[in-house]
């Protein structure tokens, strides 16, 4: 199998679980045959298009590939193409251009998604992680190409929301918007009263040179409690609990703004109830 073959298997974010060895035979296949075209755009891909031309991570992300951030690392990459060639970051598309990501074309949109997901521990919210853990993208296996919005560490477990809507996406994860984020949390010991008003108020995460912003948090058991952010560092619950020498043992979600993840199975996932999308909206449009 060539190289070309390899990159463009291992580029498909959007496959169904694993591909069995009759698949990448075919793809070989296809690769190797003159007469084999990569697919074309739609006319749709032009008519969403403004004259005065779009900027490429936008057109990405309004098209579910992936978020505008993801996009912009797709494009530094070089896995994003305009007419053939390889595009830049920041660069804007114009009307009647082609857009490529990882040679599949992109065009139109899939009817909105927006689902509900109890991840379990164990898979990862991107598709490049070192150790190639399953992501959960691969692990739904939904028919529609759908990303997750922000991120739930790979040791935790719980609520995270997948949707193929950019807009609503960069919504939601915008931290200066000040979504509420609710998990209930197990560590290794016993919690005392002092380490509860600890973790109410700022502390100072030396390696990744940023501070929490003030928060809720309650005890609910010997070495429990439930915690409500309003920003989301990167492993910031665990550094927390680390800086005043405790270890989570367990994390997990229950909530994103008024969405609860309620008596949904682990590995499961449901789609927003009509309540939900109208207070979600509600919320989003307020900013």
């Amino acid at each position: 199998m060539d190289e070309n073959v390899i990159i463009f298997i291992l580029w498909l974010p959007e496959a169904c679980g694993t591909i069995n060895r009759n698949e990448m035979n075919k793809m070989q296949k296809n690769q190797n045959d003159k007469s084999y075209k990569r697919a074309q755009p739609s006319e749709k891909q032009e008519s969403r298009i403004p004259a005065e031309g779009v900027r490429l991570n936008r057109f990405l992300s309004d098209a579910g590939i992936c978020s505008r951030r993801e996009a912009d690392r797709r494009i530094a990459a070089g896995r994003v193409t305009i007419d053939g060639r390889v595009a830049e970051v920041g660069q804007k598309l114009m009307p009647g251009q082609r857009v490529a990501c990882d040679g599949v074309a992109v065009s139109g949109k899939d009817a909105p998604v927006l689902l509900a997901v109890n991840k379990p521990r164990g898979i990862v919210c991107t598709t490049s992680d070192k150790d190639r853990a399953e992501n959960i993208v691969e692990f739904l296996d939904y028919p529609v190409r759908i990303y997750p919005i922000g991120r739930l560490d790979k040791d935790s477990q719980g609520l995270i929301l997948l949707t193929n809507d950019g807009k609503a996406a960069n919504q939601i994860m915008k931290a200066r918007n000040y979504h509420e984020k609710e998990y209930e949390v197990t560590v290794n010991k016993r919690i005392t009263n002092e380490f509860i008003h600890n973790m109410r108020n700022p502390v100072p995460l030396d390696e990744i040179n940023a501070v929490t912003r003030r928060c809720k948090v309650t005890k609910e058991g010997p070495d429990q409690f439930r915690i409500i952010l309003t920003q989301g560092l990167n492993r910031q619950i665990r550094r927390m609990c680390e800086y005043f020498g405790y270890r989570v043992t367990k994390l997990k979600r229950v909530r994103i703004m008024n969405i609860e993840l309620g008596n949904l199975k682990e590995g499961r996932y449901r789609k927003l109830t009509p309540d939900e999308l109208r207070e979600l909206k509600k919320e989003l449009k307020s900013e």
